[in-house]
């Protein structure tokens, strides 16, 4: 069934809160920014979220031309979600919605993160001016979930899935990236301590990290 509209405003701003004004609409755009999902992966990235509610969510995003659902080849015969074209355009503005709302005085420091929500973050504080000549690709594994992330003409671009041939593999989890990342820990004794582990090119991880911190 279809959204009932309750805004009638020529404003852009206005209809993006009819879009998207709806509990758990963003966080579902947010699980999709890296590559498409099943839909008990979209469970397990919004573990609060209903089943019911999740997919009321995703029937109105799809009716809003924001997500489709598509059908994997054989053998897998499973269903994903992914952004539309037009849906991915929203990677911006949700990055810097994250960006602004992460300077409120009432943010949840040290609050848990996924690994999904974490990765975002990081392209969030990525800052190109400390990456002046890297090039490289990592493979960054958080707990069972691998993301290919590369850093390539002063941006930082990252999806979800393996690496092929990377510069250095990290295997850690998501509260030690951001400990480190945003917490001020030390990425040296998370090595140490067997809580990061780097496979590949020390000096492109250390540079990976001085670029994010």
């Amino acid at each position: 069934m279809a959204r009932t509209r309750t805004i009638e405003d020529g404003c852009g701003i206005a209809h993006s809160q009819e879009l998207l004004g709806q509990r758990w609409a963003l966080l579902v755009i947010r699980e999709l920014l890296l590559g498409p999902k099943r839909f008990t992966d979209l469970r397990a990235g919004i573990p609060d979220i209903s089943p019911n509610v999740l997919g009321q969510r995703l029937r109105e995003l799809e009716e809003s031309g924001i997500v489709r659902r598509r059908k994997l080849a054989p053998p897998a015969a499973a269903h994903v979600y992914e952004l539309t074209e037009w849906g991915a355009e929203l990677e911006p503005a949700v990055l810097a919605l994250g960006g602004w709302a992460s300077r409120s005085p009432s943010f949840p420091l040290g609050a848990p993160m996924g690994a999904d929500s974490l990765v975002l973050a990081l392209k969030t504080t990525f800052q190109p001016e400390k990456a002046e000549g890297v090039e490289a690709k990592y493979e960054l594994w958080l707990g069972e979930l691998p993301f290919n992330i590369a850093v390539k003409g002063g941006r930082f671009e990252a999806e979800r899935g393996e690496a092929g041939d990377p510069e250095a593999t990290i295997r850690s989890d998501a509260g030690t990236i951001a400990g480190i990342v945003f917490g001020g820990n030390r990425l040296g004794k998370a090595v140490e301590s067997g809580d990061v582990l780097v496979d590949g090119s020390r000096r492109a991880v250390n540079a990976l990290f001085r670029a994010l911190t």
